[in-house]
């Protein structure tokens, strides 16, 4: 059966050249010229797509976007826009426009938004409000988007990613390092229009301010000392797909401007050619703090800013969600035994016991080190028990007096002064600050992933999942420099 669009247009013009465009791709279409009669035909039939322009003479596209959310979700709309009309393209896609297309309408770029808005899957899964999820709904859903854990936290996540995946617009996702920011973005990519276009993903803060124009529009020969060869950037890589653009913040404020402007204009300008190439790509990016922070600290362009947080995702840490930590547990010693070829180990009561007692100020990667750490000390074969949990493990805590740590909250501030007042005890009585122990447990990570690269910082940091320039940064902090 050929796929059905909707073409919602005031200009007949428009509404005819779209309609023979479509029929040439073996679509069938209908047309309407305002809101009233568009509505009239979405009550009464189903449509694959619906395209609307944004200004119609008895109301707005707007309007066609809500009701469409609201009464046929599984349903992707495409707006038309006046060129340059930025904030009316940003507006319907948080209202949940699929894509936008700008006027003069561009048949090439029509036919893309049509032919991916076709791709999306015919139903929308209905996600459950966190709690309310029954048993085979939770697993269905995290089989689905290969999430772990069923926390209300999660299963909140788990809902706006499905909600994300069925737009192309610009998804910022941010949490603390470790929280799994790069695995929320591959499923939005797979769960999406593009899952069968590449996924490219870039660490900014990993690339040297000097090399990030070639390392992302790509150069050509000859443009500058050493390059021999024409060189593919990572959008071109990233063609029909998806790139992902972590620590966003480590963007020089000179390549945002560009980055703005092939936002805008959907084009690339390889260094040294006089020449611009296409891209189709939708971009993900990333940081461990909400992006006004940045912003208002001067590290972010503001206009910059309104492009990539059209729609936004925070991520929770592991110490708002403790009830997924034994499903979690389960999941990376699977990992562990994967890598080394080895069965699964299981973690006992008492390591379970020991590891809640931890504020995981390293989150999912540092839960991860900590099981590897404690398979490779294991007495007994396949089991990790409490005493290969890492010493400092149980110091690391907020101290209430019945071994349990405190309820940890989303304010940092908070966090902090717990920190600067509250105590632990070692086993001899002792007290001991947290922030000492803290940065003792930073100290040995540091240390050991250094050890483990033979001092390679570049691969240190990549070990660790932080930007070169953060961990040179840290390694200062704590005078290792000098050791």
């Amino acid at each position: 059966m050929n796929a059905r669009v909707l073409i919602i247009d005031d200009e007949p013009d428009i509404r005819a050249t779209v309609e023979i465009l479509l029929g040439r791709a073996g679509m069938e279409s209908m047309a309407a010229e305002s809101v009233r009669s568009a509505l009239a035909l979405l009550n009464n039939q189903d449509f694959d797509v619906v395209l609307t322009d944004m200004r119609l003479g008895d109301g707005s596209g707007m309007d066609v976007v809500r009701w469409v959310a609201d009464n046929r979700p599984a349903t992707p709309v495409a707006v038309i826009t006046a060129y340059g009309s930025a904030r009316d393209a940003v507006t319907a896609l948080k209202a949940g426009a699929f894509d936008y297309v700008e006027k003069p309408v561009d048949t090439t770029v029509l036919k893309r938004v049509v032919q991916d808005a076709l791709q999306l899957p015919r139903k929308l899964a209905e996600s459950p409000a966190p709690g309310d999820a029954t048993t085979s709904d939770a697993t269905t859903s995290k089989v689905a988007t290969k999430l772990v854990g069923n926390s209300p936290a999660m299963q909140q996540v788990r809902d706006t990613l499905t909600k994300l995946a069925r737009t192309q617009a610009p998804v910022y996702i941010h949490g603390e390092s470790g929280v799994g920011k790069e695995l929320v973005a591959r499923e939005i990519h797979r769960q999406g229009a593009r899952k069968n276009g590449p996924f490219v993903a870039v660490n900014c803060g990993a690339i040297p301010a000097e090399l990030f124009e070639s390392e992302l529009f790509g150069h050509v020969k000859g443009s500058f000392s050493g390059a021999h060869a024409d060189r593919e950037g990572l959008f071109s890589a990233a063609d029909g797909g998806t790139l992902f653009l972590d620590e966003v913040v480590d963007l020089p404020l000179t390549m945002q401007v560009k980055l703005l402007r092939v936002l805008q204009e959907r084009t690339i300008r390889p260094v040294g050619s006089n020449h611009e190439i296409p891209v189709d790509v939708r971009i993900l990016s990333a940081a461990q703090a909400p992006l006004h922070d940045a912003v208002a600290a001067g590290k972010m362009r503001e206009d910059l800013y309104y492009r990539l947080n059209v729609l936004d995702l925070p991520i929770p840490p592991l110490r708002e969600r403790s009830e997924d930590l034994e499903e979690l547990c389960q999941a990376l010693l699977a990992r562990i035994g994967e890598r080394h070829a080895s069965p699964p180990s299981v973690v006992t009561a008492d390591a379970l016991e020991k590891l809640r007692m931890h504020r995981f100020p390293g989150n999912i990667r540092e839960l991860e080190n900590m099981l590897e750490r404690a398979v490779a000390l294991q007495t007994t074969p396949g089991v990790v028990h409490g005493d290969q949990i890492p010493r400092h493990t149980a110091a690391i805590t907020t101290g209430t007096s019945s071994g349990h740590a405190a309820p940890a909250t989303a304010s940092s501030k908070t966090d902090r002064s717990e920190s600067e007042t509250e105590r632990a005890h070692r086993s001899d009585g002792q007290p001991v600050d947290i922030d000492t122990e803290l940065a003792r447990s930073e100290e040995q990570r540091i240390l050991e992933a250094l050890n483990a690269t033979r001092w390679n910082r570049t691969k240190a940091a990549e070990k660790l999942g932080i930007s070169f320039r953060s961990l040179r940064y840290r390694l200062k902090k704590l005078g290792i420099d000098e050791k």
